[in-house]
């Protein structure tokens, strides 16, 4: 039986995963959103699996510290499918870089594979 969670429960809990800064904790939320052998893909990246996804993770919170993922919009949704846009910048600010991505989820309700897209990315980044 699918446990499907609602689009809004489905992206706030892939923003989670993206905004946790403990490592372990980081680690629970990937492995709670995302199947073990997931896919992320956009222009920077390419990683398959749970460890993979939350490397990538850790660099980009290395990368961009003390900025936050967020919701930027609705959330559409059609069978198995999801899209979304996002921004990620300082809380409570104009996001610096803006992106959208689409995902399949999986029958258990968690997110099998992911295909981003950024919209606006300052050059200074």
């Amino acid at each position: 039986m699918s446990t499907t969670p609602t689009p809004d429960t489905l992206v706030r809990n892939y923003l989670a995963a993206w905004n946790e800064t403990d490592p372990a904790a980081r680690r629970a939320a990937v492995e709670a959103a995302f199947t073990p052998d997931v896919r992320y893909v956009d222009p920077l990246a390419d990683v398959t699996g749970a460890d993979g996804l939350d490397a990538l993770i850790a660099g980009a919170q290395q990368q961009f510290p003390g900025m936050e993922f967020r919701a930027v919009g609705d959330v559409d949704r059609h069978h198995d499918v999801c899209r979304f846009r996002w921004g990620l910048g300082p809380a409570g600010a104009e996001p610096l870089v803006v992106g959208f991505d689409v995902v399949a989820v999986a029958p258990d309700g968690r997110i099998a594979t992911v295909h981003g897209f950024l919209d606006r990315v300052p050059a200074t980044l």
